[in-house]
């Protein structure tokens, strides 16, 4: 039994829908939805649906139970009142679960690149300590590790409209970038591997060796229009962050993260690119994502 966690998110329902696609029926799969009615039709029919939180503990026992397999993924909270606090809310009920030792064997969780590189990096940080306390369990653990995501500049579509984006770095320096839909498909595939063990992160780098800058000429040439790339500073982040509703400590969170990114280098052009799990390119993601997007 397959358990999915975040099914109507932008990674977790398409991992659903990859899960849903290669099940034959005879693998049973639940999901754990806040929300189920934001669920496709065909996943409501053809799964167990859990209402609530992935972080309640009693909620989240009754999931597992029977169950052989977990994705796993921590959901954005933009009000939490800690970075650190939020991840662990998550992760200790499943830590708890998988050492009761009633069926978990393996989780599939959506992490970060950066490990052994990222330092008080916010986020991030954050991220790669969850991998490590699910990992310490002896569970069987593939953290996927993309970096930058194309689809974060969905944020920005009506700068984008206007004709320009910004970002928190240096712009004229690779960006490692990564599309959702390379995430997901690695996420289910190692799902429904059950000959895998151990511990191992699994990369999901794109194929380009774009700076910000290089983005904003591909973003132009797509949209047939000029879009250029404007540097902020990381307090410039926070503040942006805090006016859309963030927490203080979510938005400094943020913050960190953008400084240790420019200052420590990962999600950089040392992060060589993983054809075999992320073969989308930028150019690609902004024809079929982007553009369609922006033009909605």
């Amino acid at each position: 039994m397959i358990v999915i966690t975040t099914p109507t998110g932008q990674i977790g329902r398409q991992v659903l829908g990859h899960v849903l696609d290669a099940m034959d029926g005879t693998t049973p799969v639940r999901v754990i939805a806040r929300d189920p009615s934001r669920l496709t039709p065909r996943a409501r029919e053809r799964t167990e649906i859990f209402q609530g939180s992935h972080a309640d503990p009693d909620l989240l026992a009754a999931a597992c139970a029977g169950a052989d397999r977990v994705f796993w993924l921590v959901p954005p909270a933009p009000g939490a009142d800690s970075v650190e606090d939020h991840f662990r809310a998550f992760t200790l009920p499943l830590c708890e679960v998988i050492g009761r030792g009633e069926g978990v064997e393996r989780v599939v969780a959506v992490s970060t690149a950066g490990r052994g590189v990222a330092k008080n990096a916010g986020q991030v940080s954050a991220s790669l300590a969850m991998d490590d306390r699910i990992a310490a369990t002896g569970v069987h653990y593939r953290a996927v590790c993309p970096p930058f995501l194309m689809e974060n500049l969905l944020g920005q579509a009506a700068a984008l409209r206007s004709g320009e984006f910004f970002m928190p770095l240096t712009v004229d320096r690779v960006l490692r970038t990564c599309a959702t839909a390379d995430i997901a498909a690695t996420a289910a595939r190692l799902l429904l591997d059950t000959s895998w063990t151990g511990r191992a992160d699994v990369p999901v780098i794109g194929p380009d060796d774009l700076t910000p800058e290089g983005m904003a000429q591909v973003i132009s040439e797509v949209l047939d229009r000029t879009v250029r790339v404007r540097r902020i500073t990381p307090e410039d982040y926070r503040a942006a962050a805090l006016r859309s509703g963030a927490s203080e400590a979510m938005a400094q969170g943020l913050a960190d993260m953008a400084t240790a990114m420019d200052d420590q280098g990962f999600y950089g052009p040392t992060e060589p690119s993983t054809p075999d799990t992320a073969p989308t390119g930028f150019r690609e993601w902004c024809e079929t994502v982007l553009r369609p997007a922006l033009l909605s």
